[in-house]
């Protein structure tokens, strides 16, 4: 990711080697990315109107939960965090020992440096929740995606972690998580079923991984000339209305109800 947030591309390399209300979440966070990504996710028309929901309380608790959550840093030198960054690493690659968690090995799963906690910058702790909670739920999809196991790939890639950090920014901006309240009909929808599932937010994460995944694999196929930025914004950009669609459809009254969701695979 540049200093604007968007991809650098990567050239792909082959490896050997838990809620008074319905909502009880863990600490985790969001330090905004660059501009470039902000701009992407966050664009909205001029002439669009903002209109007004009503929540339950419980609604609203569940919504202070997330958004408390996502307001908290990435930080080094908390224990958690540490073993939150290792455990990530041993569902990654489990036959190969960490060597550090300042380590040249970290570039193996798509980190920009040896120092993954540069990267966090991007999505704070929250996006390593969402990358753990990936790996621990969907792990076939979670190898696939890191692997580039599926489809007809490149030599060169998105980086699967930094990708990573972006779909949890790409997701917060979407669900208007930065606000009081929700301030669109997507963002209000997804409260509804976040009462309802506590694992709401890293579940969307998920199917959004996936789902941007399957949109790089087709829009490779009638870009190719296109730079990798100019292909990633376009990407991101697919994803997220996507995304919006789905969670506007009438039958939608749960996540697994995405059509998107049947991405996913154990």
């Amino acid at each position: 990711m540049d200093d604007r947030g968007s991809f650098v591309a990567v050239r792909r390399i082959s490896h050997t080697l838990d809620r008074g209300s319905t909502c009880h979440f863990s600490s985790g966070s969001t330090a905004w990315l660059g501009r470039g990504l902000s701009c992407v996710c966050a664009q909205r028309r001029e002439h669009e109107s903002r209109p007004s929901f009503d929540f339950t309380p419980a609604q609203e608790e569940c919504l202070q939960r997330l958004q408390s959550r996502v307001d908290v840093p990435y930080d080094g030198s908390i224990p958690q965090h540490q073993e939150a960054l290792r455990a990530l690493w041993k569902l990654a690659f489990p036959e190969e020992e960490l060597r550090g968690l300042i380590s040249e090995q970290w570039k193996e799963m798509g980190w920009q440096g040896k120092d993954p906690s540069t990267d966090f910058r991007g999505g704070g702790f929250v996006s390593l929740e969402n990358l753990l909670y990936f790996a621990r739920n969907f792990p076939k999809s979670f190898q696939d995606l890191l692997q580039k196991q599926v489809g007809d790939r490149s030599v060169w890639e998105y980086p699967f972690a930094v990708a990573g950090v972006n779909i949890t920014f790409m997701v917060i901006q979407m669900l208007d998580l930065e606000a009081v309240k929700p301030r669109t009909m997507v963002g209000a929808t997804f409260l509804k079923l976040l009462a309802e599932n506590e694992s709401a937010f890293d579940l969307l994460y998920c199917i959004a991984f996936k789902l941007m995944d399957h949109q790089w694999l087709t829009k490779r196929a009638s870009y190719m000339d296109f730079n990798v930025r100019h292909l990633h914004l376009t990407v991101m950009k697919s994803t997220r209305r996507q995304l919006e669609k789905e969670l506007l459809l009438e039958d939608v009254t749960r996540l697994e109800d995405l059509p998107s969701f049947s991405l996913l695979g154990r």
